[in-house]
């Protein structure tokens, strides 16, 4: 078999898990363990939660909403960060970059800018498949 198919389902296998499988199964599993360990143990709540389902939808439509409010801080503030702290460490972008600068300010030489035009090319080609 094809080591490149195998690779491919390797990284599909585990962008299906981590970003979505493995997500539901720990907010399901969230979810339980605060209603086994909180909402049964505390009388006022068990009585106002007295049956899972109701806990589920309450805790659903409270929790979403600052889900939604973190995300949105995190992407405003904090992604900016974490963006720059990879570019940081990854020497491939500051290299595509610098040649970018290096075309617009014609200090890039011919055969640097056909080097970086292959390797996008062959991603390019790569992603067709």
């Amino acid at each position: 078999m094809n080591q490149s198919w195998m690779r491919k389902r390797w990284f599909d296998f585990r962008q299906g898990h981590s970003v979505y499988l493995i997500f539901l199964l720990t907010f399901s599993n969230f979810v339980l363990i605060f209603h086994r360990l909180l909402v049964e143990r505390i009388d006022f709540l068990n009585e106002i939660f007295s049956e899972l389902w109701i806990f589920i939808l309450v805790f659903i439509f409270a929790y979403v909403p600052i889900a939604i409010i973190v995300g949105a801080w995190h992407r405003k503030t904090q992604l900016k960060v974490d963006t720059e702290a990879a570019l940081h460490q990854n020497p491939l972008w500051a290299k595509m970059f610098r040649v970018m600068i290096d075309v617009q300010t014609g200090k890039a030489s011919k055969e640097e800018i056909e080097s970086v035009r292959k390797f996008l090319t062959s991603i390019e080609n790569k992603g067709e498949n």
